[in-house]
C-alpha cells in the first residue's frame, strides 16, 4: 500500500458513527428502563426494544472492529513502507475494516427501519 495513511483518514467518519450510535444506545436503554419501571404491561414493546438494543450493540462492535483494523492497517503499511518491503498486507486489513464498517451500516439501517415500525405500532396501539 503506497499511501499508508489512507486507512487512517477513514477513522474520523467511523468515529462519528460510533458517537451517534452510542447516543442512540443510551437513549434506547433509558427508554427501556423507563418502560420496565413504569409500564410493565407492554412486554411485547419491551422485547422489541431489547432486540433493537442488541442490534445497536452489535453494530457498535463492528464499528470498533473497523476502527481497529484501519489503525492496524495504517500502522502495518507504514512500517512496511519504511523497511521497503514488497509484501503488502495492509490492504487486506483495510478491506476487513471496510467490510466490518459495512456490516455495521447494514445493522444501523435495519435498526432505523425497525425503529420507525415500532413507533408506528405504538401510535396505532398495536403494542
Amino acid at each position: 500500500m503506497e499511501n499508508w495513511y489512507i486507512p487512517a483518514t477513514i477513522i474520523p467518519g467511523i468515529g462519528l458513527l460510533i458517537l451517534s450510535t452510542s447516543n442512540l444506545l443510551v437513549n434506547l436503554s433509558a427508554e427501556i428502563k423507563w418502560l420496565i419501571n413504569e409500564d410493565t404491561t407492554k412486554t411485547i414493546l419491551i422485547n422489541r426494544k431489547l432486540k433493537q438494543l442488541k442490534l445497536l450493540n452489535n453494530a457498535m462492535v463492528f464499528l470498533y472492529i473497523a476502527v481497529a483494523c484501519l489503525v492496524i492497517s495504517a500502522l502495518v503499511a507504514g512500517v512496511y513502507k519504511s523497511v521497503a518491503s514488497t509484501f503488502d498486507s495492509g490492504i487486506y486489513i483495510t478491506i476487513i475494516g471496510i467490510i466490518s464498517a459495512l456490516i455495521a451500516l447494514i445493522m444501523l439501517i435495519t435498526y432505523s427501519f425497525r425503529a420507525v415500525k415500532i413507533r408506528q405500532d405504538q401510535f396505532h396501539n398495536k403494542c
